[in-house]
C-alpha cells in the first residue's frame, strides 16, 4: 500500500494502527491526532477491500482515547509498602523510579536463577498469567523473547478464567478432529446456520457482523438455540429457548432424525465412506478389528467380500451392516492385544445408527423443553439445505459445496456436556460432508498444534489413517506421573498436549483450588506457590469463579508483579506495579490475515503495525524497552537478542532466505531498532525478498499484505491429498486413552479424577447433565429447591473480556443494549416474586451473593437469569461504582463440576429476591 499518513493541517494527522483487545481482532483503524493529542478513533478504509470487517474496528476501539487519558492510570512504577495483603488491606503503593523497580525485580529473578528455576516440588519458581485468548502477546512487545531466554519452565497454570470457562472443549476436541482451535460457519457461502448459544454478533467483532449481515441480505437462515434471546438471537430468523445445559440432548435428537427418519442416501455416503472412520469394523469389545500383521483397522471390501486393511489399494469399503471376520486382532489400553477368530464386526457407521436409536425427538422434548415437531423441522431444514452432491469452484479447484453449519457458544462447548456437544456438532457436518468444505463448518486457527500461522502444515499422517496427534502420553513408560505445572495438565488431560499453549488450556482452576485444599488421597506433590508471579492484561480476582476465595489465594503469593494500567482487584495484592505504554503509545508488528479466531477469514496475509500514535503518558514505558532492560539486568541479553533473531518478536525470523536483518546479540537495541528489523524481515519473508519495507514505511501505511487463496480456509483438500480421514464418528483412540489414564491414576491410588474418566467413550451418551449441578448442591449440603433459577453469563461487545470496565464511553454505549443494567429476568417470573423493572435484587448461590438491578424482558426462559459480562469490582476506579452483578462472585470452583478436559461452565443455581430497606 502506498497511502501516506493523511494530513489535513499542520496540526492534525490520522495515524494507522490496530485494535486487538479481543480474539475477534485484529482490526485496522486510524486515530486522529491534533497537536499531539489523540482525539478520536475511526475506520481505516484503506483496508476496506482486504479486511473482512472492511476496515472497521468494533466499539471497544473507540474507547482507546479515554483509556489513554484516563486520570486513574498508573503513570509511574509503584511498590507495595504494606506487607499484609487482602481485600481490606490498603497496599500503600509508593511511587519509585524505573531504576529502583527494575532493580527490585531483576534482583529477585537473579536470585531464582542462582537457587534453581524449579522448586523442591519440581514446580517452576516463575509463573505468569496473561489475559484473553493470547491477545496480550500483541501488546507486550518483545516480552515473549525475554520469557524464551529465561532458560527454564514458566508456569502458566494460574489462569484468569480464559480457556476453562471460555470455549475450552471446542479448543481441544476441535484441534483433535479438524485442527480447529475455534469453529465457525463458512458464512459467505452458507445457506443455513444452526447456532447453539454462539453469540457471534456480540463477540465476533466487525468481521462476523459484516459477514452475517451480508448473509442475511443474501437470504441465508440462522436459527438461534439458547435459553435467552441474545444479541445474535434477536438478529436470527428464529429463537428456540432451550433448557440450560440440555444442548447435547437436542443435538442427539437431530442426529437421530438424520439417521432414522430420513433415507441414508440423502447423506454424503462417499464422504462417510472415504474420508471418515465410518466403514471401520468394530468388534464386540468396542475396539477396532485389526489386521493381525499390520495392526491396521479392517473394513469390509464389497468387491472382494472379505475384511481387509482400510488402506488396501482398490478397496471399496462397506458403509453399513455386520460381517463375519475370520481372523483379526484388537488392541486395548496399554497395548493389550487379543486374537479373534470368526468374530462379528459392525461398521462404525452402523454402530452409530444403533447408538442414537433411542434419542428420539419425543425423548429430547422432555429433556430440553423443545417441541418434537420443532426438532424434526430443524433437522429437515438442515438436510434440505446441505446440497449433498453439489460442487463449487474455489480459485480454480472444484470442491464439495455443503452450505450448512452448526456453531456452539460458551457454556455449550465447555464444561460437562461439552464433549457430547462438540462431537455431535462435528458429526452433523460429517453426515452431509460439510466438514472443512465450502459453505460448511470450518476450523479457524490452531494453538495446540504447530505452526500456528498455517493449520494445513500441521496435518501429518498418523496412526489408523488419521492425522498425527501430539497428545500427552498415557502409557506406563511415558506418562508424566509428577506434574510439571501446578494444574497438572500433562498428568490429567492427554488431549491438551504439551505445546506452548497447553498449560494455559489445562485445568487452571485446579491450580487455584489445590492451593486451598486437596482431595482425599491426593497423591501428587504438595502444591507450592511461585516465587514470582507476572500478570498482564488479566484480572483473575474478577474474571474467574468463586472470586472472594480466589482473592484470598492471590493474597498468599509471595511476590506479584503486575504490568498495570489502573489499580484493579488483582494488582491490589501486587508487590510491584509497572506501567507499560498502552495501546496508542507503543510500537509492535504482528502477523495478520489467513484464518484466525472467530470469523477472521482473509484472502490476504501480511503484517500490521501498532505504532506510537502519541507519546506515553507519565513514565509509562514501551514493553519492548522493559523487556530489554530485564534481559540486560539478568544477564540474558545475548539469549534475548537471539530469541528475537529467531522470530520471538512474533512475525518472522530476522534472517531467512535472501535476507538478514539480525540484531547484534551483545547490544542493547532500542525498541525502534528492533521493530525496524522486524518490519524489514516480515516484508522480506512475505515478498521473497523482493519488497523490503522498513518501520517508517509501516508507520505511513500501517499494513503490508499479499494475496492468498481462499482454499486455505478449507482443510478437506489437505486431508484428501494425504489420503487421511477425519477421526469421526467413532472415538476408539479416546476410549483407549481414557482406559490407560485410569490405569496410571489408579496405580497411584488416585480416585478423585474417576468421574472425569467416564467421559472417555467411543460414542458419547446422554447423561443427566443439569443433574450434575443439582447433585453438586446436595453434596455441598444445600437444597436445590432453595435455588430454583439457572444463572448464566453472556458476553458483551462493549465489555468483552472485561478490559473496558473503567472507560466511561463503554458504559454509555452499553446502556443502549439490553442487559447491561443488571440481571436479565423473565417478566412473568419477576411478577410472581414481586420484582419490578429496575428493582435492586440479590442473586444468591450456596457460596455467596451478588447485587444488581432487575432488567425484565420476555426473551428469556422463566427458569433462567442472565448476567452480562464480568463485574462486581471493588478496586478498579469507576467500575467499582457501577453496582453491576457478576456470576463469578457466586459460582463455585468445583472438582465435581470439572469435565475430562479440565473445563467448567458459567452456570450456577441461584435464588433471586428484591432488596428491601438496604443490603440484605
Amino acid at each position: 500500500m502506498d497511502n501516506p499518513i493523511k494530513q489535513n493541517s499542520a496540526e492534525k494527522t490520522t495515524v494507522p494502527t490496530y485494535c486487538y483487545n479481543c480474539v475477534s481482532g485484529p482490526d485496522p483503524m486510524r486515530v486522529e491526532v491534533v497537536d499531539g493529542v489523540a482525539t478520536q478513533v475511526m475506520p481505516n478504509f484503506d483496508a476496506e477491500q482486504t479486511h473482512p470487517g472492511r476496515g472497521r474496528p468494533c466499539v471497544k476501539a473507540y474507547g482507546l482515547v479515554q483509556k489513554t487519558y484516563n486520570p486513574n492510570r498508573i503513570l509511574q512504577p509503584m511498590k507495595r509498602t504494606n506487607p499484609k495483603k487482602g481485600m481490606k488491606e490498603d497496599p500503600g503503593f509508593e511511587p519509585i523510579s524505573w531504576d529502583e523497580a527494575l532493580t527490585l525485580l531483576s534482583d529477585k529473578l537473579n536470585d531464582i536463577r542462582e537457587r534453581g528455576l524449579v522448586d523442591q516440588a519440581g514446580m517452576p519458581r516463575v509463573a505468569a498469567t496473561f489475559g484473553h485468548g493470547g491477545t496480550p502477546a500483541y501488546y507486550m512487545g518483545t516480552f515473549p523473547a525475554f520469557l524464551a531466554s529465561w532458560g527454564g519452565p514458566i508456569d502458566f497454570s494460574f489462569g484468569s478464567g480464559q480457556g476453562v470457562k471460555c470455549v475450552h472443549s471446542e479448543h481441544l476436541y476441535g484441534e483433535f478432529w479438524h485442527r480447529a482451535f475455534t469453529v465457525a460457519a463458512d458464512t459467505p457461502n452458507t445457506r443455513f446456520v444452526l447456532s447453539i448459544g454462539s453469540n457471534v454478533d456480540a463477540t465476533g467483532g466487525p468481521c462476523a457482523v459484516a459477514r452475517h449481515a451480508d448473509a442475511r441480505v443474501r437470504g441465508y437462515k440462522r436459527i438461534q438455540v439458547e435459553p435467552h434471546q441474545s444479541i445474535t438471537g434477536s438478529t436470527s430468523s428464529e429463537w428456540v429457548p432451550i433448557r440450560p445445559k440440555t444442548d447435547a440432548a437436542f443435538l442427539f435428537a437431530l442426529i437421530h432424525c438424520l439417521l432414522h427418519e430420513h433415507a441414508h442416501d440423502r447423506l454424503d455416503r462417499p464422504f462417510l465412506r472415504d474420508v471418515t472412520s465410518s466403514p471401520y469394523l468394530v468388534g464386540p469389545d468396542g475396539l477396532y478389528l485389526r489386521d493381525a500383521d499390520s495392526g491396521k483397522p479392517l473394513v469390509w471390501d464389497e468387491q472382494g467380500q472379505q475384511a481387509v486393511a482400510f488402506d488396501t489399494p482398490g478397496v471399496v469399503p462397506a458403509l453399513e451392516s455386520k460381517f463375519k471376520v475370520a481372523q483379526a486382532i484388537s488392541i486395548d489400553a496399554d497395548d493389550q492385544r487379543s486374537e479373534l477368530q470368526n468374530v462379528e464386526g459392525i461398521t462404525a457407521f452402523s454402530k452409530l445408527v444403533a447408538h442414537v436409536a433411542g434419542y428420539t425427538p419425543e425423548w429430547a422434548a422432555e429433556v430440553c423443553d423443545i417441541p418434537a415437531e420443532t426438532i424434526r423441522r430443524i433437522a429437515g431444514e438442515y438436510l434440505d439445505n446441505a446440497c449433498v452432491g453439489e460442487t463449487i469452484e474455489v480459485d480454480g479447484d472444484t470442491l464439495p459445496y455443503r452450505p450448512v453449519a452448526v456453531t456452539l457458544g460458551k457454556s455449550v462447548n465447555n464444561g460437562w456436556g461439552a464433549y457430547e456437544c462438540c462431537w455431535a456438532r462435528t458429526l452433523m457436518a460429517v453426515l452431509v460432508g460439510a466438514l472443512e468444505v465450502p459453505g460448511g463448518t470450518l476450523g479457524t486457527t490452531i494453538r495446540l498444534n504447530r505452526p500456528h500461522e498455517d493449520r494445513h502444515q500441521s496435518v501429518k499422517p498418523g496412526e489408523d489413517g488419521f492425522m498425527a496427534q501430539k497428545l500427552n502420553p498415557t502409557d506406563k513408560a511415558n506418562w508424566v506421573a509428577e506434574p510439571t505445572g501446578r494444574n497438572a495438565h500433562r498428568t490429567l488431560v492427554p488431549i491438551v498436549g504439551s505445546s506452548a499453549w497447553s498449560q494455559a488450556l489445562g485445568p487452571t482452576q485446579l491450580a487455584w483450588m489445590f492451593q486451598r485444599e486437596q482431595p482425599e488421597n491426593f497423591n501428587l506433590p504438595q502444591p507450592t506457590l511461585p516465587d514470582i508471579w507476572f500478570v498482564f492484561r488479566s484480572n483473575p480476582a474478577i474474571s474467574f469463579w468463586d472470586t472472594r476465595s480466589l482473592n484470598d489465594s492471590i493474597a498468599q503469593f509471595p511476590y506479584t508483579v503486575c504490568f498495570a494500567y489502573t489499580v484493579d482487584e488483582t494488582n491490589w495484592m501486587a508487590d510491584l506495579l509497572l506501567p507499560e505504554a498502552t495501546d496508542l503509545e507503543a510500537t509492535q508488528l504482528i502477523p495478520v490475515g489467513g484464518t484466525k479466531f472467530v470469523e477472521q477469514f482473509w484472502k490476504h496475509q501480511g503484517a500490521l503495525l501498532r505504532q506510537k500514535v502519541v507519546e506515553p503518558q507519565g513514565e509509562a514505558r514501551d514493553f519492548t524497552w522493559i523487556s530489554t532492560e530485564l534481559a540486560r539486568r539478568t544477564g540474558l541479553l545475548e539469549k534475548y537478542n537471539n530469541a528475537i533473531n529467531r522470530g520471538a518478536g512474533g512475525v518472522a525470523p530476522l534472517k531467512g532466505d535472501g535476507y538478514d536483518f539480525s540484531l547484534d546479540t551483545e547490544t542493547v537495541n532500542p525498541p525502534e531498532q528492533i521493530w525496524d528489523a522486524v518490519c524489514k524481515a516480515a516484508s522480506a519473508q512475505l515478498s521473497d525478498s523482493r519488497d523490503v519495507k522498513d518501520l517508517e514505511w509501516f508507520r505511513q501505511n500501517g499494513l503490508y499484505l499479499k494475496e492468498t487463496s481462499q482454499k486455505s480456509w478449507y482443510l478437506y483438500p489437505t486431508l484428501r491429498a494425504q489420503g487421511l480421514r477425519f477421526e469421526m464418528p467413532y472415538q476408539e483412540r479416546l476410549l483407549r486413552i481414557g482406559k490407560e489414564l485410569g490405569n496410571r491414576l489408579h496405580e497411584k491410588q488416585i480416585a478423585w479424577w474417576d468421574a472425569q474418566l467416564s467421559e472417555y467413550s467411543a460414542l458419547p451418551e446422554w447423561h443427566d447433565i443439569p443433574g450434575r449441578w443439582e447433585r453438586a448442591l446436595v453434596n455441598e449440603g444445600a437444597d436445590p429447591a432453595d435455588y430454583p433459577f439457572w444463572l448464566l453469563a453472556t458476553k458483551s461487545m462493549q465489555y468483552h473480556t472485561g478490559a473496558n470496565v473503567s472507560i466511561q464511553l463503554m458504559r454509555e454505549v452499553s446502556q443502549n443494549v439490553r442487559g447491561h443494567t443488571g440481571v436479565i429476568m423473565n417478566n412473568r417470573s419477576a411478577e410472581k416474586l414481586g420484582i419490578d423493572h429496575g428493582d435492586r435484587v440479590a442473586i444468591r448461590s450456596h457460596i455467596g451473593v451478588t447485587y444488581g438491578r432487575a432488567e425484565l424482558v420476555a426473551g428469556v426462559r422463566p427458569d433462567t437469569l442472565v448476567i452480562v459480562g464480568q463485574f462486581d469490582h471493588w478496586a478498579t476506579p469507576y467500575a467499582k461504582g457501577l453496582e453491576m452483578p457478576s456470576l463469578n462472585t457466586i459460582a463455585p470452583m468445583s472438582l465435581e463440576l470439572t469435565d475430562a478436559t479440565g473445563s467448567g461452565a458459567d452456570i450456577v443455581r441461584v435464588s433471586i429476591s428484591k432488596v428491601v430497606g438496604g443490603v440484605q
